[in-house]
């Protein structure tokens, strides 16, 4: 047993060793190749078809409730003030009498002639006097009166404020959210924080301050965007304002939020916004061809929700774009695998792995 068994056992085992090793070396078996446990990366180019969809357009934005613009009470005439009709604090209705001027006119001189002597006098008769009102130019509360009986004023200087009961809600839109509003809105969905349900104002104004228009002490400008209303003074960006209706109870200073809808497009080809180099009226995409290869494809585009982005042509419904914008950072932990390790293996931007 030890002469020859033992020997060829031993022989027999190394020599199984062998072939197993050279096995493994040079012959690997297909199986234990796709075996999933097998740790497999592989980095590909994520895409995407073409397909059609529906985008709905809001624009979301904070705002704030504010009290309207109080409107000014102005001389009509140059004059004293003679009677006040009504004092600051006082509830008045466009139109109401608030006080009157009292308006001196000087005459010219007047000549007469001596009959017996032949004389000439020259004599200077009374002023014209007449009374001029002024009246109250908005319904709401009189909330400065500046004069006093007795005070002379000159035409168009300011006597008074009228403090109007309405209410408006208003908020910043940004150069960004501009491009998303393809056509010009004219009402918007009011939420206000901690208020009544939801309603709809009208009446919708988008303004943009004209430059230079701080330099002229003004602070306000024809909107840009709908040729109408009043920038606020002092700032530089574009307003939403939107008047609230007199029903509806609110109170300075309340948050609000403003959406706007901006259009709703239904069964039209629609892509990810990552794809498209571009967010609004053109951009490019990468087109992927039969061989695999891809080029760089222009498109025009219409409506963009934030996600996904209207093509309006330049691409036709099932054709294959790449996901990303080559070079697009991609976000934290987008597209990582984690291996049977427990490890986590990230994609380069604009990739992913399978």
């Amino acid at each position: 047993m030890r002469k020859w068994v033992f020997p060829i056992l031993r022989l027999l085992v190394v020599a199984a060793i062998a072939v197993a090793l050279v096995k493994l070396a040079f012959f690997a078996d297909a199986a234990e190749a796709q075996d999933p446990a097998q740790p497999t990366g592989q980095i590909v180019e994520p895409q995407v078809p073409v397909a059609l969809g529906t985008i709905t357009n809001d624009v979301t934005l904070p705002g704030t409730v504010s009290a309207d613009t109080a409107v000014p009470v102005k001389a009509v005439a140059a004059g004293t003030v003679d009677e006040i009709f009504f004092a600051a604090g006082a509830t008045v209705a466009a139109g109401d009498k608030i006080y009157d001027i009292k308006v001196e006119t000087v005459r010219d001189p007047v000549e007469t002639t001596d009959p017996a002597t032949g004389m000439v006098a020259i004599s200077q008769p009374k002023p014209a006097v007449t009374f001029e009102k002024v009246f109250a130019p908005a319904d709401g509360v009189l909330s400065a009166l500046t004069v006093i009986h007795g005070q002379s004023v000159a035409i168009g200087d300011t006597t008074g404020q009228v403090a109007p009961p309405s209410y408006s809600v208003s908020g910043s839109l940004s150069p960004e959210q501009q491009y998303r509003l393809v056509t010009q809105p004219t009402e918007a969905s009011i939420a206000i924080t901690n208020g009544p349900a939801p309603f709809t104002c009208t009446g919708l104004r988008i303004t943009t301050p004209l430059a230079g228009a701080d330099a002229g002490g003004t602070g306000g400008g024809t909107g840009q965007a709908t040729g109408t209303g009043g920038g606020t003074g002092g700032t530089s960006g574009t307003t939403v304002s939107c008047a609230i209706p007199a029903e509806v109870t609110v109170f300075p200073g309340l948050a609000a939020q403003i959406t706007i809808a901006g259009g709703k497009a239904e069964n039209v080809l629609v892509v990810p916004t990552t794809a498209v180099k571009g967010s609004a009226e053109t951009g490019v995409v990468w087109f992927v061809l039969p061989d695999g290869s891809t080029e760089e494809r222009p498109v025009t585009l219409g409506m963009n929700d934030g996600t996904s982005v209207q093509v309006v042509s330049g691409l036709a419904e099932g054709d294959l774009i790449n996901q990303f914008v080559p070079g697009a950072v991609a976000g934290p932990g987008a597209g990582c695998v984690v291996t049977p390790d427990g490890s986590e293996i990230c994609p380069e931007p604009g990739m992913t792995l399978h």
